[in-house]
């Protein structure tokens, strides 16, 4: 007796496979559970809370992101966090890598405005500026005006 394929038929003892990470970030869509009602573990590098944990830079490098996206990437080992991004075609752009340190009170904002300070000039100063530069322009143009006259006598 020969048996039959049938290439849609779902065995009912074995789950279909998952599908691997990047296939997941293709279909913007969770993987499903199967109907056995066993719950899917979730992946090892994300919290409940939404945050990924890469293990050092070398984790973040190897993170797999959908083209188009950006993803913010927490190291778990290091005062540190990456985004990583990809175009539109999917090529990884490069990782940027940024270092956070604890802010502590308010002395910091302040101190930030005070050394920011910038002087300006007054009313006063910028008129007897603009009367130096009138002075030197007059004093250029009649030296063109010589110069022209002797140019028309040479010709």
């Amino acid at each position: 007796m020969a048996y039959q394929y049938y290439p849609s038929y779902q065995s009912p003892y074995y789950p279909p496979p998952a599908p691997d990470h990047l296939a997941q970030l293709r279909g913007q869509q969770p993987f499903q559970a199967p109907m056995q009602g066993q719950p899917v573990p979730p992946q090892g590098n994300t919290a409940g809370n939404g945050i990924i944990w890469v293990q050092g830079e070398e984790g973040a490098k190897g993170y797999l992101v959908a083209p188009g996206e950006n993803r913010l990437l927490m190291d778990s080992e290091n005062s540190t966090f990456y985004i990583k991004s990809t175009d539109a075609s999917g090529m990884p752009l490069p990782l940027r890598v940024f270092d956070y340190t604890e802010r502590t009170g308010a002395k910091k904002a302040s101190q930030s405005v005070q050394e920011s300070s910038v002087q300006f000039a007054t009313k006063e100063e910028l008129a007897a500026l603009a009367a130096r530069l009138d002075a030197l322009t007059a004093q250029k143009q009649p030296a063109k005006e010589q110069g022209a006259k002797e140019d028309e006598s040479n010709a």
